[in-house]
């Protein structure tokens, strides 16, 4: 019988890199876009998680609109989510998709 639940190691990873990405935010707000690619990865997966749902089609507006409760460069947020693959454009640049 597989057993679904995460192991200790990664339940312990998650909340270090919750944490971790907690750091980067004062009063709500993040303090500065991570130079580091690692520490960039971390905070991007969670502005795509807690800002985006699954499964729904955003204009470039409320894509810019969403980045800006949290910071005020918007367009380098936006242009390092669709670089990492956590946010999906069509060539047309119609509309973003958060893709996992």
């Amino acid at each position: 019988m597989s057993d679904n639940r995460t192991s200790g190691s990664q339940a312990v990873a998650g909340v270090a890199g919750a944490a971790g990405v907690a750091a980067l935010f004062s009063r709500g707000r993040l303090t500065a876009i991570p130079r580091k690619a690692a520490r960039r990865e971390q905070l991007l997966v969670h502005l795509a998680q807690t800002l985006f749902e699954r499964d729904r089609a955003y204009s470039e507006r409320e894509v810019n609109e969403a980045l800006l409760t949290v910071h005020e460069d918007c367009s380098a947020l936006r242009r390092h989510l669709v670089v990492a693959g956590l946010l999906d454009r069509p060539r047309d640049g119609s509309s973003y998709r958060r893709t996992r």
